[in-house]
């Protein structure tokens, strides 16, 4: 009669614990069960057995985890990709009455010969796409007087101070620069006085 190491089916008994030990890829405790790398009534098997499993264990438990992050990745960049298709979406909505503002205003300005009327519309518009832009985080630059600051500034050129004052100092501003939030998205273009 051979010696069998395994459980007769009829004599284990499982319950709840046991289910999802079992569902997890872990054995069923035994009550007097031998151990692992142990047969009963037969010499001791060796250790390289245990190692063995232990090794496909770990590199089971590597190979899911090597998934799981394979998927995470691709995941993520997928949402990366979708907002930034997206990402402008707010900003042309909130622009949109500017848009209809201008084609209303060269509609009804195209046949006067008034300039104050388009002079009027236009700052009406212009004031109304500000507004829209600051509530956006939009912010622009102060420079004119101020000191010159090379990570807001961009020096075109320097010309004579006209006072003692702005000397080493922005004298004139070629292009605005700005803010979004707290990001310089633009460098202010200025004239320095020498």
């Amino acid at each position: 009669m051979a010696n069998n190491t395994y459980p007769n089916p009829d004599d284990v008994q499982f319950n709840q614990d046991s289910a999802t030990n079992f569902a997890a890829g872990e054995l069923p405790e035994e009550p007097n069960a031998p151990e692992l790398g142990e047969a009963e009534g037969s010499e001791a098997v060796p250790a390289g057995g245990k190692a063995e499993t232990e090794l496909a264990d770990l590199k089971d438990k590597y190979l899911r985890l090597a998934a799981e992050f394979e998927n995470y990745k691709r995941r993520t960049t997928k949402e990366r990709a979708d907002l930034f298709k997206t990402a402008n979406q707010e900003l042309m909505v909130a622009l949109l009455p500017v848009l209809d503002d201008f084609d209303r205003a060269r509609h009804h300005t195209r046949d006067t010969a008034d300039a104050n009327a388009v002079r009027e519309s236009i700052d009406i518009i212009y004031s109304k796409l500000q507004k829209t832009l600051s509530q956006k985080g939009l912010a622009p630059m102060e420079t004119r007087g101020g000191a010159f600051d090379p990570d807001l500034h961009e020096a075109i050129t320097q010309i004579p101070a006209p006072t003692d004052e702005l000397k080493g100092k922005v004298v004139d501003e070629v292009e605005k620069g700005y803010y979004l939030g707290d990001r310089v998205i633009r460098h202010a273009k200025v004239v320095l006085g020498q």
